[in-house]
């Protein structure tokens, strides 16, 4: 039985640690956690009716698990949206929302600023099925609606961007693509829907990779794609067939990550504001990339759409690599480590992680320097962070 069905009149931090749960005839207070393959039924004739989708309930856990519906559940009442489909990891939403929207000869235009794994996945392997795609400026609409073609089915887009936070305006972007029949899909990783909920603001499809501030303690892998049901529907029948799924007991720790998602991304966001604040007056940094700074080009964009800046900060020194792997190498509080998300305050040197197996070219094209490094702000004494990365900064 749903236990939470108004879920749309309550505020997200009691969506986050109410919505979708249901009880066993056990009347257990946590979410139960089934870890089972499969699902008995009393009939033959049962059977064949659940499989036929002809009755509801669960099948068989590549497509139908209780523990996953009730994270599914929860995360569509925070984002505002009818349904969710959980995946196996980020990667694979991004996947699974592609090939269940699209086919061999369609268009995608996407930001030259997506995460460097999105961009190979777009480039690489969807082209091999016959799928291209444009990057454009993450912050020019002319530019998106000049790269439409009549096989253009989708605008992809990561708001805030990954590393440089640049922030797009959905709104805008939406309005354009809509006008000519296209889909639009936002990876709302960075932010959450504690801080944007992009549907409300014109998008059809939201992405999530949960492995990062959903479940923010940085030990499980997910994904979700959340939206009206006619649209995420067709990703569930991709799922169903092709098997991305997300496994009940990582669908378990998620929804315990979404219990504290409010807690965490505003205090990680008021340190990130805090650090960011910091790194602008330091003499050997040359930008630091920050929604929530007054000086990012997209600070008021920023700051209708979104809640806070972020807990992501992104900063060029004044010199190359050499230096920027001075700084990492000098941590001894800092992780070095590609994810975020995570409760302690990870670095990583994009050029050479997260973008490393795009194009020289393509970097630059998306203004990823040697020089720059990414930090996703944790809980930590934001003291002991600047402590961390003066040892570095010193001798940059």
């Amino acid at each position: 039985m749903d236990l939470f069905p108004h879920s749309a009149s309550y505020q997200p931090e009691t969506l986050a640690v109410r919505a979708g749960q249901e009880r066993s005839q056990f009347g257990e207070h946590a979410e139960a956690l089934y870890l089972t393959s499969s699902f008995v039924f009393e009939s033959a004739a049962q059977a064949a009716a659940r499989f036929s989708g002809e009755e509801e309930g669960n099948v068989y856990a590549r497509f139908s698990n209780p523990t996953v519906s009730m994270f599914q559940q929860r995360l569509a009442a925070l984002e505002g949206a009818e349904d969710c489909v959980a995946t196996a990891s980020g990667m694979s939403a991004i996947m699974a929302l592609c090939l269940a929207h699209l086919k061999a000869g369609d268009h995608i235009v996407a930001s030259n600023g997506l995460f460097g794994a999105t961009l190979q996945l777009f480039g690489n392997i969807l082209s091999r099925c016959g799928i291209t795609c444009t990057t454009v400026s993450q912050i020019d609409p002319a530019a998106w609606e000049a790269a439409i073609r009549p096989e253009t089915k989708l605008f992809f887009l990561e708001t805030p961007s990954n590393p440089l936070t640049q922030v797009a305006d959905i709104r805008v972007l939406a309005d354009i693509a809509h006008r000519h029949g296209i889909l639009v899909a936002v990876d709302n990783c960075f932010c959450t829907p504690i801080l944007q909920r992009p549907l409300e603001l014109g998008a059809d499809l939201v992405v999530h990779s949960a492995t990062k501030y959903l479940d923010g303690q940085g030990r499980v892998l997910g994904g979700a794609v959340c939206g009206p049901r006619k649209l995420t529907e067709e990703v569930f029948k991709y799922l169903r067939t092709a098997g991305p799924t997300l496994s009940a007991f990582n669908a378990w720790v998620l929804l315990k990550g979404l219990e504290t998602l409010k807690l965490r991304i505003e205090a990680q966001s008021a340190n990130a504001l805090q650090l960011a604040t910091w790194l602008e007056a330091h003499h050997q940094v040359a930008r630091v990339h920050y929604p929530g700074l007054a000086s990012h080009p997209q600070h008021e964009l920023a700051m209708q759409q979104q809640k806070s800046g972020g807990a992501i900060v992104s900063f060029e020194l004044k010199g190359g690599r050499a230096e920027a792997w001075r700084v990492v190498d000098n941590c001894r509080l800092l992780s070095i480590t590609a994810n975020l998300g995570d409760t302690k305050t990870t670095i990583t040197h994009p050029a050479s992680t997260t973008h490393g197996r795009i194009s020289p070219e393509a970097r630059a094209a998306a203004g990823i320097s040697e020089g720059l490094l990414r930090i996703a702000v944790g809980l930590e004494a934001v003291a002991d962070i600047q402590a961390d990365l003066e040892r570095g900064l010193s001798r940059a």
